[in-house]
């Protein structure tokens, strides 16, 4: 038998390739395009993939999962595989030029206050880094900003680039920026709606970010001018919305999911915080706040519940002295939690047709 007839096909090598299903997606590789090349030498094959999401914790599992699909290929005696992966720019909604330095904006945002949005930015953008992407942070809660102590720089301020571009500071391996380093603790941001959304179009324009995969904003609370302002008026990719279990956080929450489906921005899932509490005495679980909602809601919006965190002491006890739980306690179950959302939502939004661009007709009369 010649050594051409004793290689494997490779036809048949896609074949066996398209039962291999990501993960994260559900879906295989083949139909997501994450095969970037099958090289076959003699009867060795290589297979090299190449995922849209960072998901560095499941790369040994998925290139498993090709090794032994490949193997099943008749002549085939090796297999070895790469797993990598390679974050593009989706398209906006509003048409605005993507900002520089950054390939998507996912804006986190909570219909109210008090459901944990800002410590669940900051603990997914760790996650995505620790996942193996490039993060930035942009502390969008003018009023109320908290990302600076969060992640521990609250007394850095920014360094100034030709008199009116700034440096993101960087913590814990995030590029963040906020109003809260430009003022004071002690300065209570006495301004209207335009005023608010101009600065913050300001501190997102004017900063240097430095080839993100993602810019995550944590939003202002509610549904107002300002909150539509930014939807509209930046180039948000997708969207994420915090909530609790609660009957109150959740009839908010649905308005901050519809207010991203008016502007046409894709919301990739729903993180519900809070969802249970374990008696640290005697390990008793209780749904203090509710069970399910966040489940509920996701169904009722055709989204993704990305995950439900616990009220846990030590998530608040982390952000407040800046070194959140991803970073404080890596192998924690509440790390591995973020982790999981981060990766789901990257993956979502890999996916996701991208937002959509109205229509605009023009009629003759």
């Amino acid at each position: 038998m010649s050594s051409a007839s004793s290689s494997p096909d490779v036809a048949a090598i896609h074949k066996a390739l398209s039962f291999v299903k990501d993960p994260c997606t559900g879906q295989n590789l083949e139909a997501l395009g994450a095969i970037a090349g099958v090289e076959v030498t003699g009867a060795d094959v290589k297979v090299h993939v190449i995922l849209g999401y960072p998901a560095l914790s499941l790369k040994a599992q998925i290139e498993e999962l090709v090794c032994v699909a490949v193997s099943t290929v008749d002549d085939v005696a090796t297999v070895t595989t790469d797993v990598g992966w390679l974050i593009k720019p989706k398209p906006t909604a509003n048409q605005k030029e993507p900002l520089p330095g950054v390939a998507n904006i996912v804006a986190v945002a909570s219909g109210k206050g008090g459901v944990g949005k800002s410590t669940t930015t900051v603990n997914l953008a760790l996650a995505l880094v620790a996942e193996g992407a490039t993060v930035g942070i942009l502390d969008a809660d003018i009023y109320g900003p908290s990302q600076p102590q969060m992640l521990g720089v609250g007394n850095v301020r920014p360094q100034i680039r030709g008199q009116k571009h700034m440096e993101p500071i960087t913590a814990h391996g995030v590029q963040v920026n906020s109003m809260g380093f430009l003022v004071t603790e002690q300065t209570p941001m006495i301004w209207r709606g335009p005023m608010v959304s101009g600065a913050l179009q300001q501190l997102l324009g004017l900063t240097i970010w430095q080839d993100l995969d993602y810019l995550l904003i944590d939003m202002p609370p509610g549904t107002g001018d300002i909150q539509l302002t930014l939807a509209q008026s930046v180039p948000v990719t997708g969207s994420v919305i915090v909530t609790t279990p609660q009957d109150i956080a959740l009839l908010d929450a649905k308005k901050g999911i519809e207010m991203f489906r008016k502007v046409n921005v894709p919301v990739l899932g729903v993180v519900e915080n809070m969802a249970t509490h374990i008696c640290s005495n005697c390990g008793h679980e209780e749904h203090i706040f509710g069970e399910g909602g966040g489940e509920r809601i996701a169904r009722d919006y055709q989204t993704t519940l990305l995950g439900s965190l616990p009220l846990d002491l030590s998530i608040r006890e982390q952000v407040d002295v800046g070194v959140p739980s991803v970073v404080a306690d890596p192998e924690s179950d509440i790390s591995q939690t973020y982790r999981r959302i981060a990766r789901q939502m990257a993956a979502n939004l890999w996916v996701a047709q991208g937002a959509v661009v109205p229509v605009i007709e023009v009629d003759e009369d």
